[in-house]
């Protein structure tokens, strides 16, 4: 069968860094595969550099599965297998390498580069990886040099961190579902893998999509999707602000209110005390009423002044300042997140996606810890515990319920 629109997209784009990711049996590997071949036919005497995991899977992709393709379509070349390459006459190689020792991947150059299955490495040998083959990618071409990536997606790895969360200009996403693929599957497939895997990990290893899959999702309900919204700041309209007291990490999360119900529409992060979080609500959102959730606690915590508490400066600084004597228990508070996450099958919970990418990573992310508790390691917690204290203030909370009904006047 011939290649999938996503895949033929993959395999001719001309954007310098493009990446494939998809899940089980969805062509990730005949689509790398084409991609090298249609680098070879835009410039014949380019190397190219292919890079695997581990030097049996080489076995397999260099010296099998690409012998067959170039013999189906009639390409003359010779492959030299004790040297880990394919010569094709007169027009270059494609050199075959692992992924397992990066201090390896020195010693020539090419045009071109794809890696399969960069995610299968621990986030920090991948991004080694990436470094090493960029450094390769030297060799002049008669088209603009390119590193490829076809790969599962393994969670919040190296590949959500380079194209996801800090993605520019060149970093192409191509994101492939099994079921565009089925043609080439075996029958039955699909419905085995729906059987075998539990929602979370279908989501990664049938629609290609990144998820949590270190197990212990707090928000596990959440969708970047399916609780998005594009409401912005209307001119003059109340603020809502949870907040999170840290020294050198103060959080906050902004929030606009559209009929009873809050939607996240920007955030701030790393700020470093209260006094200056005061400043960029200030300078930030000048001429709206401001209402503060922020952290109980922070009415005896003192981030600056001995002699004023966190709460003592936002109200001398002019905010509503709504807060209990104190704070719910952390179970109510995530389970009060969680049921406006989604509750009965209603979401009344909403994150711009644009201006709050941080408080989006954060419910993604975080985890229950190894004593039952939200994980507090990872620097996920800040923002997530910000729309916490909003949450269960405004809305109101009960030993293991929610009520939704509105406190007045807020």
């Amino acid at each position: 069968m011939g290649l999938t629109p996503t895949q033929m997209a993959f395999a001719t784009c001309r954007e310098p860094f493009p990446a494939f990711v998809g899940g089980f049996g969805s062509g990730k590997t005949a689509a790398a595969m084409a991609r090298a071949m249609a680098l070879k036919t835009m410039d014949k005497s380019c190397d190219i550099a292919y890079y695997l995991p581990t030097y049996g899977l080489v076995s397999d992709v260099a010296f099998k599965r690409f012998p067959e393709l170039l013999e189906r379509r009639g390409f003359a070349y010779k492959l030299h297998e004790h040297k880990g390459y394919i010569e094709f006459p007169n027009a270059g190689r494609i050199i075959f390498r692992t992924m397992e020792r990066s201090e390896r991947i020195v010693g020539y150059e090419v045009a071109h580069s794809i890696v399969d299955e960069l995610d299968t490495l621990p986030i920090h040998k991948a991004r080694d990886v990436w470094n090493k083959v960029i450094a390769r990618n030297r060799q002049k071409s008669t088209i603009p040099n390119t590193v490829a990536v076809a790969t599962t997606p393994e969670g919040f790895r190296f590949v959500y961190e380079r194209w996801v969360k800090n993605g520019g200009a060149g970093y192409k996403l191509f994101k492939a579902r099994t079921i565009e693929n089925a043609a080439n599957l075996p029958e039955g497939y699909i419905d085995n893998l729906t059987a075998s895997y539990p929602p979370a990990l279908l989501s990664a290893y049938l629609d290609g999509e990144f998820v949590n899959l270190t197990g212990g999702a707090i928000y596990a309900e959440f969708d970047r999707l399916l609780n998005q919204t594009f409401e912005k700041i209307g001119v003059g309209e109340p603020l809502h602000i949870g907040m999170d007291f840290n020294v050198m990490n103060m959080s906050a999360a902004v929030g606009v209110m559209r009929n009873g119900v809050p939607h996240f529409v920007d955030e701030i992060t790393g700020a470093r005390d209260t006094p200056q979080i005061i400043e960029i609500i200030r300078n930030r959102y000048a001429g709206h009423p401001i209402f503060i959730y922020p952290d109980a606690s922070g009415s005896a915590t003192k981030s600056v002044n001995a002699s004023l508490s966190d709460i003592t400066l936002l109200r001398t600084a002019g905010f509503t300042v709504l807060a209990h004597n104190r704070n719910p228990s952390i179970k109510d508070r995530v389970l009060a997140v969680n049921q406006m996450i989604l509750r009965d099958g209603e979401r009344r919970l909403f994150v711009n996606p644009d201006k709050c990418p941080t408080l989006i990573e954060c419910l993604e992310r975080q985890i229950y810890g190894k004593n039952g508790e939200p994980d507090k390691t990872s620097g996920f917690d800040h923002l997530n515990d910000a729309i916490g204290y909003l949450i269960a203030y405004k809305y109101g909370i009960g030993r293991g319920t929610v009520s939704f009904a509105q406190i007045a006047g807020v």
